[in-house]
């Protein structure tokens, strides 16, 4: 039996014990609900929940246990002069009887007679089914492959019976559980509750597992490079080292990519922050309910598009303008028409993202601006102010703590982004401020690092998980500061 055939029938006998259940209280009640301590749908909430959550586990868990093992068992019994080739050759062999094992499962009673026989060779018979198979192939496969699949049914009916065991077993002790007085919406809820706090926990986890997998590695890298050469080092040539040549194994100085980040995400918010926080003010102040709810959607769009989308709009469109209209400009001053702003530039780069990061300022500040009580505008136009001098000195100090905040988190954006700067920005790691010639970022040289035929064994490659977990350190500092000053401004106005 298969296990979506499984989970299928599982769920079957959840949603039956779930009628049962609820069928079974109000039976219990004879008729006067107001007797029973929970509802009837808690009773057939509890009811499902036994015959659902022990085999649902016990599936997942056979699901993820039992391949591994039948997989050792057969190793295990692979002829002794595969095994003592070593650990990669016998691997190797044990694919090979896996693809054996799923040919088999295709052939035909006459097929396998002839292949018994000896009629027809093993990688004829797999061929035949589209399954390759290097070598000819050795009859100890068959054998191998036989005990494969014998092991997999049987593990297969094992499950199977068990699960379906305790599906109906678990639906039973509930039903034999239900009683006037049962205090079943209790014991759903604290179900319910213990899923929140698994599902919080798997979030946590997740987020202490990736830190922990860069950092790792990170610490490998620094094993190899100092740290000081890293996070102070103004040079970046990761070459890798020529034979017999010491000292030729590149130079990690983080600086150079640093200042391109920080310089790109500068631009950018130079660009998104004045437009964003106007298209904010008139959206929360001036427009009215229609112009409203069209503006907002369409600009709250930008944030739907995918960045590398961003990124060929910058390659094929931004950069080639801001080319020509610079050598344009030069001619027309100098007589020379020699572009001083090259495509792939700091400014090409800064302003495509900022167009990405507009609607992530304006909807962040249009929520905040709204939430300052309407009491102080009321006040202010109250006391002789116009609208624009109600929103110049009162409502935007009054919501300044929150614009803060949302520009903090715009930031650990822009710092963090990947797909526009790789086309846009350049490759160039240096040290400039000039804003029309290119530099690169942190995330251009993750990739750079990361593409191509990978080991994890050099520094060249390793750089990239130091590289990753500095950007996830300046991003996560950024984002606690923004969490504090929002939650600050939101205690402040409730």
């Amino acid at each position: 039996m298969s296990a979506s055939l499984l989970f299928l029938l599982v769920l079957l006998v959840g949603a039956s014990a779930f009628v049962m259940g609820r069928s079974r209280a109000m039976a219990t009640a004879g008729g006067k609900l107001s007797s029973l301590h929970s509802l009837p749908g808690y009773h057939g909430s509890y009811a499902a929940i036994w015959a659902l959550l022990p085999s649902l586990v016990v599936l997942a868990v056979w699901l993820v246990a039992a391949p591994p093992m039948i997989d050792r068992s057969v190793l295990f019994h692979l002829p002794t002069e595969v095994l003592n080739q070593g650990n990669a050759p016998a691997q190797l062999a044990l694919g090979q009887v896996k693809s054996v094992a799923r040919g088999l499962a295709l052939l035909s009673d006459a097929e396998r007679s002839a292949l018994d026989s000896g009629s027809i060779n093993l990688r004829d018979a797999m061929g035949a089914k589209g399954i390759p198979l290097a070598g000819a192939g050795e009859p100890w496969m068959i054998e191998s492959a036989t005990t494969f699949n014998r092991m997999t049914a049987n593990s297969h009916l094992a499950m199977a019976g068990v699960v379906l065991l305790l599906a109906i077993g678990g639906t039973l002790l509930a039903l034999r559980g239900i009683s006037q007085r049962f205090r079943a919406r209790n014991r759903v809820e604290q179900v319910i509750l213990g899923g929140l706090i698994l599902a919080s926990s798997i979030a946590i986890l997740t987020t202490v597992g990736i830190i922990g997998s860069m950092l790792s590695e990170a610490l490998r890298f620094f094993a190899s490079v100092s740290p000081m050469e890293f996070f102070f080092g103004t040079v970046w040539d990761p070459r890798f080292a020529a034979a017999g040549q010491a000292g030729q194994a590149g130079q990690f100085g983080l600086l150079p990519l640093l200042a391109g980040t920080l310089y790109i995400a500068f631009v950018a918010m130079l660009f998104a922050v004045p437009i964003g926080l106007f298209a904010a003010i008139y959206m929360a102040e001036y427009a009215n309910s229609t112009v409203r709810s069209i503006a907002k959607p369409l600009l709250e769009i930008l944030a739907g598009i995918p960045t590398i989308v961003y990124g060929f709009f910058a390659l094929v469109t931004v950069g080639p303008f801001l080319r020509d209209i610079s050598g344009q400009l030069n001619g027309l001053v100098t007589g020379n028409y020699a572009s001083f702003i090259q495509a792939q530039s700091v400014l090409t780069a800064g302003l495509v993202m900022g167009i990405m990061l507009i609607p992530f300022v304006s909807s962040l500040s249009d929520d905040i601006i709204t939430q300052v009580p309407g009491s102080l505008r009321d006040g202010s136009l109250g006391l002789g102010a116009t609208r624009s001098e109600t929103i110049k000195r009162v409502v935007l100090p009054a919501a300044l703590p929150g614009i803060v905040g949302a520009l903090l988190l715009t930031a650990s954006r822009a710092v963090g982004e990947t797909m526009i700067v790789v086309l846009a920005a350049g490759v160039a790691a240096r040290m400039q401020i000039n804003p029309f010639e290119p530099m690169t970022t942190v995330t251009v040289k993750i990739v750079n690092q990361l593409t191509g035929d990978l080991e994890f064994t050099s520094p060249q490659t390793l750089v990239a998980f130091a590289l990753g977990i500095t950007l996830f350190a300046i991003t996560l500092c950024l984002n606690i500061y923004a969490l504090y000053i929002v939650r600050k401004y939101r205690e402040q106005y409730e």
